[in-house]
């Protein structure tokens, strides 16, 4: 989810760039549709973690963090790595 989130993002940066930068307003900007679903990605992404959040045990504030991580172009995926990777490994030592 959070690869989808931060790919997502990449696109309403360019759409915003489009927009404020070269003046394309409405139909004129070829991603003028995009900030809407853009919106309820993120709104899925927010469930997705917390889900994952409330399974895994972590308090509240680190939810917050990677909910946060989704609002920052790039960091989604380097917090999305790093989150996998924690969460892979509580999940084997569980197994053992």
């Amino acid at each position: 989810m959070a690869f989808i989130v931060g790919i997502g993002l990449l696109v309403l940066v360019v759409e915003m760039v489009l927009s404020y930068g070269f003046q394309m307003k409405g139909q004129d900007n070829p991603l003028y549709w995009w900030p809407q679903p853009h919106g309820f990605i993120y709104m899925v992404y927010l469930v997705a973690t917390a889900l994952l959040g409330f399974k895994v045990g972590w308090p509240l504030g680190k939810m917050v963090l990677v909910m946060l991580a989704g609002c920052v172009p790039f960091l989604s995926f380097w917090v999305e790595r790093r989150v996998a990777g924690e969460v892979e490994a509580s999940l084997a030592a569980a197994r053992r």
